[in-house]
């Protein structure tokens, strides 16, 4: 036997795409599965969607499986997770018909998180530019927020105050904190006034320019963070809130 023709104990050469061809495999049986999980406990279709359209942006499976990403959030809460059936969803479409009728579907911004429904309002809604006392104009609107709390009784609401970085002396209001948080609480005052809502179902907080949405870098900006919001919450998780 000629020495040269040995057979080669040496496995063949493998392909260094193959681990991408069994890694896509398993990542397709693993959405196939969460998808199937879902769908047991997951009556409204737009939750299904939105869970495998958010499993599949944080996988981050591209280009036949060559390609691995981690996303941060894997299911973000949006308008659209809300169960139709549940409180808060209740409290979401109270709130859209109340921007409709007023008009103030492009001035008010609503979303939901984590703690619940937020209703985001420019600073000039309510408030004279510098200034903590109601515009007689928005009165209306709050005593519509006000109504909609009342109406859910195992909900309450917190006011925020926000500001841009713009310094502000006066003798009533010496900082950003002062405006802030005398704008929360004289919304709480005006709501406490009319007798619509329980006080122990009322919070109020003032942060100043200290939770910008947006760089104070321009003027659109600085419009932007000067905001007031409330927080649509369920009373178990005041704690948290507070």
């Amino acid at each position: 036997m000629n020495p040269n023709s040995r057979i080669s104990s040496d496995p063949p050469p493998v392909s260094g795409n193959e681990w991408a061809v069994v890694y896509a495999g398993f990542i397709i049986m693993l959405l196939c599965f969460f998808i199937l999980l879902c769908a047991y406990s997951v009556k409204d279709r737009s939750k299904l969607v939105r869970a495998a359209r958010s499993f599949s942006t944080a996988v981050g499976v591209f280009n036949g499986g060559q390609r691995f990403e981690s996303g941060e959030v894997a299911l973000p809460v949006a308008p659209d997770m809300v169960n139709i059936d549940s409180e808060l969803a209740g409290i979401y479409s109270n709130v859209q018909e109340m921007t409709s009728d007023l008009g103030m579907e492009n001035g008010i911004k609503v979303s939901v998180s984590e703690k619940g429904l937020i209703l985001q309002l420019s600073d000039r809604i309510l408030f004279e530019a510098g200034q903590a006392d109601i515009l007689p104009e928005a009165r209306k609107l709050l005593e519509h927020v006000g109504t909609i709390v009342a109406n859910h009784p195992s909900y309450s609401l917190r006011i925020e105050g926000h500001t841009d970085n713009a310094p502000i002396r006066t003798s009533r209001y010496p900082s950003n904190w002062e405006l802030s948080t005398s704008r929360a609480v004289n919304v709480v005052r005006y709501l406490l006034d009319k007798r619509i809502i329980a006080a122990d179902r009322l919070l109020a907080a003032g942060f100043g320019e200290h939770k910008p949405l947006f760089p104070n870098d321009t003027p659109e900006n600085r419009s932007r963070n000067r905001r007031v919001e409330l927080l649509f919450f369920r009373n178990e998780i005041k704690k948290v809130v507070q």
